[in-house]
């Protein structure tokens, strides 16, 4: 009789059939634990005793990374339902932090690095932000001189009665080094010679610093030479005292491991733009062009309004790190009722100096243009170009924030195999203002002019015409310009500009309203701006945001889609 009673007690205690528990607690608390704990069916009385126990050490831990040491969890039955509770009781905060670094410090440099900790006294304790002190704190010390600093004692002690954690951290900075001699392995076709070309950062007798390292890193591993790249300051092979007595420092070679990556590829392509239409193309790459390590690119490229064939050679930099190249292009296009076939050659030389990029080159071409319903013409050109780039962003691939500014001046003359007297000037600023984590503003403007007695005789590169998803959108590519005949051509002023506001919804989407204004005359007297405006939508890709729009241009009353999408195989 009483096994009996017992079976009736347990059942009646249990639900009818297997269920789910269900959190109940404050919203960050439910959604951690959401995250983390894995909560299964509860069958019966056994389980449900087993489930409890186990949470009550699950919901500890978990909680303990987020700073409630003194949780409350509780399961019960309440109707059909069984509740898992959880009651966190107070986060604990930051009592006191004690920072103690040992070594040949200077004053100010220890008294920075304590002054940059980042969990202070009074912040909630979190063991993600515990984490992340510890691992900046070390990172500003590693940074430089101190190239064996390490952590020799950190600990979190809490007292949960008063909710309250004391931390301690004890650093021990090691030596001061330099940077010995660059020993560099895994070179089997290329030259030590070639790698000393990309160094602009670590000079042996220098002092260590852990930027100039990943500055020569990031340098070598951008050329087509290397698929990856290893550079690290050789500290088990640097000498066991420092140099002399004076300086204090020790000095350790520098290692650089390389692997060679491929010298040949081949790359196939596909993709679409509003502005030329579909597109296919194939491109040849030799990294290792007549055994002397020359950058060969050549390749076709074949769009519905434009066809190119090309061939550029770049040399490795010399010893001022400038880069020079050669090319030559074969060109037919046929855009606006506009068509020109252009061959041209020509060398560049490109130097960065700080935070500005120039750009030298010289060029010729003979252009044959046929503008629908006016006679053809041809123009030959021999001109000097100068340009200058300058860019200031934290990411280069998001236009959010940061700004650009480019200036480019050439021109030809009847004396040096030219069939005009001309100089073009070309002026282009972008920059992107962010007004909140999900807003931001994007301003473009471009001025150019061309200095001749007219545009008869000067190839259409030193023309300008405007039109299209990177200029005025709502009209279509290049079709803002100079009438001749059914044609539209160059004309020598060009004025454009553009504000847009974007808000993103999510870390990927984002929506957009823009206007645009600009045209290309041929006297700037007659400057008249078309007007475009409209919606967009925007994603972030791996390769930066990409946008579709729809573009109202008021000037011809019509709706024009824009977007650009490629897709490489």
């Amino acid at each position: 009789m009483h096994k009996l009673l017992a079976i009736a007690t347990l059942l009646l205690a249990v639900p009818a059939s297997a269920t789910v528990p269900r959190i109940v607690a404050p919203q960050e608390v439910r959604e951690l634990l959401s995250d983390y704990l894995e909560l299964g069916e509860v069958t019966d009385a056994p389980a449900r005793a087993a489930f409890e126990r186990r949470m009550q050490r699950e919901v500890a831990r978990l909680l303990a990374t987020e700073g409630y040491f003194s949780p409350v969890v509780v399961l019960h039955q309440r109707g059909d339902e069984l509740l898992l509770e959880v009651d966190p009781g107070a986060r604990s905060r930051i009592g006191s932090v004690h920072i103690e670094i040992t070594g040949p410090l200077d004053p100010e440099r220890r008294q920075a690095l304590t002054s940059a900790w980042k969990l202070k006294a009074g912040q909630p304790f979190r063991q993600a932000d515990w984490d992340e002190a510890k691992q900046s704190f070390l990172a500003d010390l590693l940074a430089v001189d101190y190239a064996a600093a390490h952590l020799q004692e950190t600990l979190a002690e809490v007292d949960p009665e008063v909710r309250r954690v004391d931390l301690r951290v004890v650093a021990v900075s090691g030596p001061r080094y330099r940077f010995g001699e660059v020993r560099i392995s895994g070179l089997q076709r290329y030259s030590p010679e070639l790698v000393e070309r990309f160094n602009r950062s670590v000079k042996p007798g220098e002092d260590y610093r852990e930027e100039r390292l990943l500055a020569l890193q990031a340098a070598l591993q951008s050329t087509p030479y290397f698929s990856s790249v290893n550079v690290s300051l050789e500290r088990s092979e640097a000498a066991d005292l420092p140099s002399s007595v004076e300086d204090e420092r020790v000095t350790a070679p520098v290692r650089v491991l390389l692997r060679e990556r491929a010298p040949y590829q081949v790359s196939l392509g596909a993709g679409y733009s509003t502005n030329t239409g579909a597109r296919v193309e194939a491109e040849y790459r030799s990294s290792d062009l007549f055994g002397r390590a020359w950058e060969l690119q050549t390749g076709l490229r074949f769009e519905q309004v434009r066809q190119t064939a090309y061939a550029d050679v770049f040399f490795p930099p010399d010893a001022a790190q400038g880069r020079d190249g050669v090319g030559t292009a074969v060109e037919h296009s046929d855009i606006e009722r506009l068509e020109i076939r252009r061959f041209a050659v020509g060398a560049t030389r490109v130097q960065r100096r700080g935070s500005i990029e120039e750009r030298l080159g010289l060029n010729w071409q003979e252009e044959e243009r046929s503008p629908q319903g006016a006679p053809s013409s041809t123009a030959r050109a021999l001109t000097a170009q100068v340009g200058w780039t300058w860019r200031r962003a934290r990411d280069l691939l998001d236009p959010a924030e940061g700004v650009s500014l480019q200036l480019q001046l050439g021109g030809g003359s009847k004396q040096l195999l030219s069939d005009q007297n001309f100089l073009r000037t070309y002026l282009r600023y972008s920059q992107g203002i962010p007004l909140s984590a999900s807003d931001a503003l994007l301003f473009r403007g471009e001025l150019g002019a061309t200095l001749a007695p007219s545009s008869q005789g000067i190839p259409q590169d030193f023309l300008f015409r405007a039109g299209g998803s990177n200029s005025v959108r709502g009209y279509a590519y290049q079709s803002l310009g100079v009438k001749e005949g059914a044609a539209i051509v160059g004309g020598r002023y060009l004025a454009t500009m553009s504000a847009e506001y974007t808000h993103w919804v999510n870390a990927t989407w984002g929506a957009a309203a823009f206007v645009d204004a600009g045209n290309a005359v041929d006297d700037r007297q007659a400057l008249d701006l078309a007007v475009g405006y409209g919606l967009g939508a925007r994603w972030k890709s791996p390769a930066g945001p990409l946008g579709i729009d729809l573009a109202y241009g008021q000037r011809e009353g019509k709706v024009r889609l824009d977007f650009s999408l490629a897709i490489p195989f």
